[in-house]
């Protein structure tokens, strides 16, 4: 069952540093998220490790919505096989497989 997400409130450095690590950690094991600020401005944050994978897996599934819409938006439908891609970047498959089983055959990769 997903953890309830408390919070989350904000403490100094120095409070944070007063309440303790073991404080800080039970909290987050409870739901609370706590942002630690050193000169009003935040410098971290304590979470669970639920909801810091759960944040992961948000950031990676919308690193794959992004692909996929640009993916969308971008794509005309006009395919290369890959003879079309190898003569435009000018070479000669014939050519690079001549090479490449040279290379092979001298032990080179």
């Amino acid at each position: 069952m997903p953890q309830s997400i408390k919070g989350p409130h904000t403490m100094s450095v120095t409070d944070a540093a007063a309440r303790g690590v073991a404080a800080l950690i039970r909290e987050a094991e409870e739901g609370t998220e706590v942002i630690v600020e050193r000169r009003h401005q935040p410098v971290a944050a304590v979470i669970s490790v639920g909801r810091f994978e759960a944040l992961r897996e948000a950031q990676r599934d919308l690193r794959d919505i992004g692909l996929v819409l640009t993916r969308a938006a971008t794509d005309t439908g006009e395919r290369f096989d890959l003879d079309s891609v190898i003569a435009s970047l000018g070479y000669d498959r014939s050519v690079l497989e001549a090479e490449l089983n040279e290379d092979l055959a001298s032990g080179r990769e």
